[in-house]
């Protein structure tokens, strides 16, 4: 990436201003001696602002950086002496958004081990196969989850809350040295079905990855930024390593609420919202305080933005949103800035600087403009492949993300949904994303989901399900009508069926095969 821009981006986001010499010397010299990975990031933080709070949660904890960096270090010894972790073992995390997350996964990287966020959705058996797969030594968790790990492998080390407390306690005093190796993130595929995939995440080599997502969405040093998303999704880690990138003050509540979030964002005066899409749908959905909070950047990602959810939110809380499309594999591939979400409202935007998009047909053949292909994506964060040493396609530097999408005359990128996700209706290719955000602009519909299902004359067939909003009704054959008017009749969806709720996980994606069992 070239030095000007990453030099002009910095300074437009505040991130070159100047400070007193000891600090800003014993900030570069953070990273010069730990490198760019979470651990350095947290270090390099409290060396320029170790009294800035770095952390504040709603059970009242708020830690500055000097002592969040502090509490990880303690917690690093503790696991080395007590737990003999090492440079080399995996030590997984199943915590929800508190800084005990953050002590765990900063501890892990500062003694060189790997970190494994584990998604809070799994059940017992799969959390003890996750273990096993990815030879967990230990795993930090928090005390709801007690009953999640009772089938764990015997050799697998547990750390709950109290325990992590303790270790911090009666910690020895000495200093901790760069490890022989740098640790690794490991985040857990959020796929809906089966078991997840560990995908390893590449260590940052600079400001690049940094400056390509600021100059596009305009976060500033020492912002106060919620983080909603969950931290163990590629989303939420990424709004963490930013945050930590910015010494911004970060917010956490161990779950969503929509009353309690906006609550948080206008006490905490929060300049920016990390969010998945169905947060922002939920945020809708209960009355705004007075006054609103004072949000310059909403940023979104994990999944698709539902038709009209762009322009409500915006509508309700002005021109403050911006939509990342990306995937756990390629990281970021595109964004769309407030103006692109006007213009259209379900774009995923433009390649940010030093990003590489390219639609390709079968045989890896670039398409024409507005012609439906693979996503293929390039930059400097591609994961180095996944924890079993499967990997996915490469063509000329570029990463298939498992997507279908096309480009319009503008440049504008427009994901059709999961290249798996698309059926075969009749001989006639059918994107059930379409479909979603067509039902998902009548005014009566909270929430839509459309799946394939298999049928005896066509080979599949398209079914919808329905979460209506409180108090309305709607006819299966109006729905039916309505995509009739707008879609070529192959795309209307043959099963029409209501539902009290679709069912998610927890990063918010819907549960195809729980859709398949209400279909029956």
């Amino acid at each position: 990436m070239d030095l000007p821009f990453v030099v002009a981006t910095l300074t437009r986001r505040g991130l070159l201003a100047p400070g007193r010499p000891i600090r800003v010397s014993a900030q570069l010299q953070a990273l010069r001696r730990w490198g760019w990975n979470i651990a350095g990031e947290l270090r390099q933080a409290a060396a320029r602002d170790p009294g800035r709070t770095a952390v504040v949660d709603e059970r009242g904890a708020e830690l500055t950086y000097a002592e969040l960096l502090d509490r990880a270090e303690r917690l690093a010894r503790g696991m080395r002496a007590v737990l003999g972790v090492r440079a080399g073992d995996r030590v997984g995390v199943l915590c929800r958004n508190h800084h005990g997350l953050i002590e765990a996964v900063v501890a892990a990287t500062l003694l060189g081990a790997d970190a494994v966020l584990v998604n809070t959705g799994l059940s017992a058996a799969q959390l003890a196969t996750v273990a096993t797969e990815q030879r967990l030594r230990v795993l930090a968790h928090d005390t709801e989850f007690g009953d999640r790990i009772v089938s764990l492998p015997a050799e697998v080390g547990r750390l709950d809350e109290r325990a992590r407390e303790e270790l911090l306690a009666g910690a020895l005093p000495g200093e901790l040295r760069p490890p022989e190796r740098d640790g690794r993130i490991i985040v857990l595929t959020s796929g809906t079905t089966g078991t997840p995939k560990g995908a390893r995440r590449p260590t940052p080599s600079g400001f690049g990855p940094l400056v390509s997502i600021i100059d596009r969405i305009p976060l500033h040093a020492r912002d106060r930024v919620m983080i909603a998303a969950p931290l163990f999704h590629t989303w939420g880690y990424a709004a963490l390593q930013v945050c930590f990138a910015l010494r911004a003050t970060i917010v956490l509540h161990r779950r969503f609420d929509p009353a309690a979030t906006l609550a948080a964002l206008a006490e905490q005066r929060c300049d920016a919202l990390f969010a998945v899409p169905v947060m922002l749908q939920r945020l809708l959905e209960v009355p705004p305080p007075d006054p609103r909070p004072p949000l310059k950047v909403v940023a979104v990602s994990g999944s698709a933005l539902p038709g009209g959810l762009a322009t409500r939110f915006m509508d309700a809380y002005g021109d403050v949103l911006h939509n990342l499309y990306g995937s756990t594999e390629v990281s970021w591939a595109s964004i769309a800035t407030p103006v692109d979400l006007r213009a259209s409202p379900t774009t995923a935007g433009r390649p940010p600087h030093g990003t590489r998009l390219a639609i390709l047909d079968a045989a890896g053949r670039p398409v024409p403009a507005g012609q439906v292909g693979r996503i293929f994506v390039g930059n400097e964060m591609l994961f180095e492949g996944y924890t079993s040493g499967a990997t996915r396609e490469h063509r000329d530097g570029l990463l298939e993300t498992g997507d279908l999408g096309r480009v319009d005359a503008d440049g504008l990128l427009f994901v059709e949904g999961r290249a798996d996700d698309m059926i075969v209706s009749g001989g006639e290719n059918v994107f059930p994303a379409e479909v979603e955000d067509l039902i998902a602009r009548l005014p009566q519909v909270r929430e839509v989901a459309v799946i394939g299902v298999p049928d005896p004359e066509y080979g599949q067939r398209l079914a919808a399900f329905l979460a209506l909003r409180p108090g309305e009704t709607l006819d299966p054959e109006a729905v039916r009508e309505y995509v009739r008017h707008y879609l070529a009749r192959f795309s209307v969806p043959r099963d029409v069926v209501f539902v009290k709720y679709l069912p998610r996980n927890a990063t918010g994606k819907v549960l195809a095969r729980e859709l398949s069992r209400y279909h029956g």
